[in-house]
C-alpha cells in the first residue's frame, strides 16, 4: 500500500514525472490526463511549464529542442482528447448513471456540463487552461455528439495555446536563478491560478440548483 501511495504522489509531481521517466512519461500523463478520465488528478499547466524549465535547464533530461518539445507534447495532447471523445460518443449519457469511485465523480461530469452551457464549444479550447475541466470536455463533447470535424479543429488549436503558452513561458523564464530555485512556489500559485475560474463554475452551479 505504501509503494502505491508513493508512486501515486510522484505522478502528481511533476518535478518527479520528468525526472523518473524522462520525455515518454510526460508524454504519457499529458495524454492520460486529456483523454482518461481517470487523469484528472494529474498535474497539467504545472507539468507543461515545468518541461519547458527542463527544456532550457536540463538537457541531459530534456534532450530535444523546444519546438520538438512542444510538437511532441501537442501531439499528445490532441490525441488525448481524441481518445476521451470516443470514450464519451461510445458511453453517452449512460455516464450520467454511472455510481462514484476513486477515479470517477460524477460532480465532475456535471461542472464540465454546466461550462458546455456557459461557453459552448469553446470549452474545448478554454478549457485546456482548467483542471478537471481539461479532462472531462472531450468527454461531454462525445457525449452530446459534437460534430467530429469542428471537435478537431477546437482540439488542435486549443493543444497548440495550452502548450505553446506554458512550455514557452517556462522556457524562457527556466534561466532565471529564482524561478530554478522555487519551482515549488510556481506549482502551487498556478494550481490556485487555474482552479479560481474552476471553483467560479461549480459554485454558480450549486446556486441554480
Amino acid at each position: 500500500m505504501e509503494e502505491i501511495y508513493d508512486l501515486l504522489k510522484q505522478l502528481v509531481d511533476p518535478e518527479s514525472i520528468i525526472k523518473i521517466g524522462g520525455i515518454s512519461l510526460l508524454l504519457f500523463v499529458i495524454f492520460a490526463e486529456t483523454g482518461l478520465f481517470v487523469g484528472f488528478f494529474l498535474p497539467g499547466d504545472s507539468l507543461v511549464f515545468i518541461a519547458g524549465i527542463f527544456c532550457v535547464s536540463h538537457p541531459e533530461i530534456m534532450d530535444v529542442n523546444i519546438i520538438e518539445l512542444e510538437l511532441l507534447m501537442i501531439s499528445a495532447a490532441v490525441a488525448g482528447n481524441v481518445v476521451g471523445y470516443w470514450f464519451g460518443h461510445r458511453m453517452g449519457k449512460r455516464l450520467y448513471k454511472r455510481k462514484d469511485s476513486f477515479f470517477f465523480k460524477k460532480r465532475h461530469l456535471e461542472t464540465t456540463k454546466s461550462y458546455y452551457d456557459q461557453n459552448g464549444r469553446n470549452t474545448i479550447i478554454i478549457g485546456r487552461f482548467l483542471p478537471i475541466i481539461r479532462t472531462f470536455a472531450p468527454i461531454v463533447a462525445g457525449i452530446i455528439k459534437m460534430d467530429f470535424k469542428k471537435f478537431m479543429i477546437y482540439n488542435t488549436l486549443g493543444a497548440i495555446l495550452w502548450i505553446g503558452t506554458f512550455t514557452t513561458l517556462g522556457y524562457y523564464f527556466g534561466n532565471i536563478p529564482w524561478v530554478q530555485n522555487n519551482i515549488g512556489i510556481i506549482v502551487i500559485a498556478l494550481i490556485i491560478i487555474t482552479l479560481i475560474p474552476l471553483l467560479k463554475v461549480y459554485f454558480s452551479r450549486g446556486k441554480n440548483k
